[in-house]
């Protein structure tokens, strides 16, 4: 395993570019980050709880922000600018620009991870929020990148964190994060209800995931730190990362695509390891 960056306030999101560099979202401190070679530089102050990020069509980087998170209570913050929303960063200038934060009138909560499919829409998860003990409602939803059209997939999820697509296009893979579950949509701009994938065993929780070029989903497991690997039809293995605790995220590049990026958020720290398949190529890269 080698370390790319470390030092790192609470990363998730990493998003490979074409240059080699790993562009990563910083939790904890509310920015986004580029990562080579051991060194590291803000792109964007963004402010808040950035958690899943994706290059868009435009080539700008799309970013779910919860609002902010305190890590110590693992409750959400509150109040003016503390909003869920969904955000795009112009990656040269670092300007933000808010684009929802709200579908049919009702606010979004706590936006998590982001994937873009070949027409150019973003699909992605709500996780909820949680305050004084009581959680509020996930969901999936699918947006336009332009801030015009918003629609919710399903509003009535527990805790909806990675999401992915199937090689084919044809369908939208969520990974709930408290049931430890994978859910398989169709990728159809309507309300649905989800198909059951798999259910992985043991105290184990599932944060964001990756998809391989053979379709097998690549998921960040919480708790009992690793990736666990899911096939389309449900079977399931895992690979250990000793001590890490939060295991929050895989993307996958490099040349042959089988270098697998890797947030170690328990020690702030950003990882490559081998992956023994390619992963799938996203629609749009950096």
């Amino acid at each position: 395993m080698e370390i790319v960056a470390e030092g790192l306030a609470f990363p998730e999101g990493p998003v490979v570019m074409a240059d080699g560099s790993v562009i990563v979202v910083e939790l904890a401190g509310g920015r986004i980050t580029r990562c080579w070679n051991g060194r590291t530089e803000t792109v964007s102050q963004i402010g808040g709880g950035p958690n899943g990020a994706a290059i868009g069509p435009d080539g700008a980087l799309y970013v779910c922000n919860n609002g902010g998170l305190d890590l110590v209570n693992f409750q959400n913050a509150r109040g003016a600018g503390h909003e869920g929303r969904i955000e795009r960063v112009d990656l040269g200038s670092g300007k933000v620009e808010r684009l929802y934060d709200s579908c049919d009138g009702i606010a979004l909560e706590a936006p998590n991870d982001i994937v873009f499919d070949a027409d150019g829409r973003m699909w992605f998860t709500d996780l909820g929020k949680s305050h004084d003990g009581i959680r509020t409602a996930s969901g999936l939803f699918s947006a336009l990148p332009n801030g015009s059209a918003i629609t919710a997939i399903n509003r009535h999820a527990v805790s909806y964190n990675g999401v992915g697509l199937s090689p084919d296009g044809h369908h939208v893979h969520v990974a709930d994060t408290h049931q430890a579950r994978l859910w398989r949509y169709e990728r159809k701009v309507e309300s649905q209800k989800p198909e059951w994938v798999a259910t992985a065993p043991g105290p184990v929780g599932f944060d964001s995931l990756a998809v391989t070029a053979a379709g097998n989903i690549c998921v960040a497991t919480l708790y009992a730190g690793g990736i666990t690997t899911i096939t389309p039809d449900g079977r399931m293995s895992k690979r250990d990362i000793p001590g890490e605790r939060y295991v929050t995220n895989i993307a996958f590049g490099g040349t042959d695509r089988r270098d697998a990026y890797v947030t170690l958020s328990t020690t702030g720290r950003l990882a490559k390891l081998r992956w023994d398949e390619p992963g799938l190529e996203l629609h749009y890269n950096g």
